[in-house]
């Protein structure tokens, strides 16, 4: 089993959402499996220009440390993404990662992939910042098993919860991986998608071939 725990707050060990993530391992550990832990925060990671060569051969042209990560989550069997809420959204250097991975959606790549995400707010919107993190890995073809979060305005005690809940959901997804856990509404949503992105693929065949030899070989069209 593969775990793969992301890191993306600037702040490294002075991180209160760390704080949630240590947590969660310590979950994961006590379940019975590791994780890696990945700084993204620590690595160079170029911004996305849109050039859509992944979409033609598969791989990103741009020469930084994504890729590597890339291929650490697409061999991973679990995927824990934790964020500062910035601005009502992740931080700048997880959205600059997410943005760089168009062909792990247009090719559902995180297919079978069961994932959880951490966060922390001065104030609020603890829960559309995860929200972000959860449909990004749903858009990949991901699983999702749920959240937690704190509020730090609310005090110790919030975030004691918050911790409590990143232990439990580090036990859980070990426990989902293994089971092979189904979310039918979840697997409804990625139906869906297929249905409606078909003709995004079947519209852009000539410019995504490698988009398009990977739906062929999965069946989807």
């Amino acid at each position: 089993m593969k775990i793969i725990a992301i890191v993306s707050s600037p702040r490294g060990k002075n991180s209160n959402t760390l704080k949630l993530l240590n947590a969660a391992l310590e979950g994961v550990a006590a379940a019975g499996a590791e994780a890696e832990v990945i700084d993204i925060a620590k690595l160079k990671i170029k911004y996305c220009t849109a050039c859509d060569v992944c979409h033609k051969t598969g791989v990103c042209p741009i020469k930084d440390d994504f890729n590597g990560v890339l291929e650490k989550l697409l061999v991973a069997d679990g995927i824990i993404w934790s964020s500062p809420n910035y601005i009502t959204n992740v931080s700048a250097q997880l959205k600059t990662f997410f943005d760089r991975t168009p062909r792990v959606i247009h090719e559902h790549l995180f297919e079978g992939k069961y994932a959880f995400s951490l966060t922390t707010a001065g104030s609020q919107d603890v829960d559309f910042v995860l929200d972000i993190m959860n449909n990004f890995m749903k858009m990949c073809g991901g699983k999702v098993i749920g959240g937690a979060g704190c509020i730090m305005a609310q005090g110790p005690m919030d975030m004691e919860a918050a911790i409590s809940k990143s232990y439990e959901l580090g036990t859980h997804l070990v426990e989902a991986i293994r089971e092979k856990s189904k979310y039918p509404d979840q697997e409804a949503l990625h139906h869906a998608w297929k249905d409606s992105f078909r003709h995004a693929i079947i519209a852009n065949k000539e410019e995504w071939p490698h988009n398009v030899d990977h739906w062929i070989s999965k069946g989807w069209l």
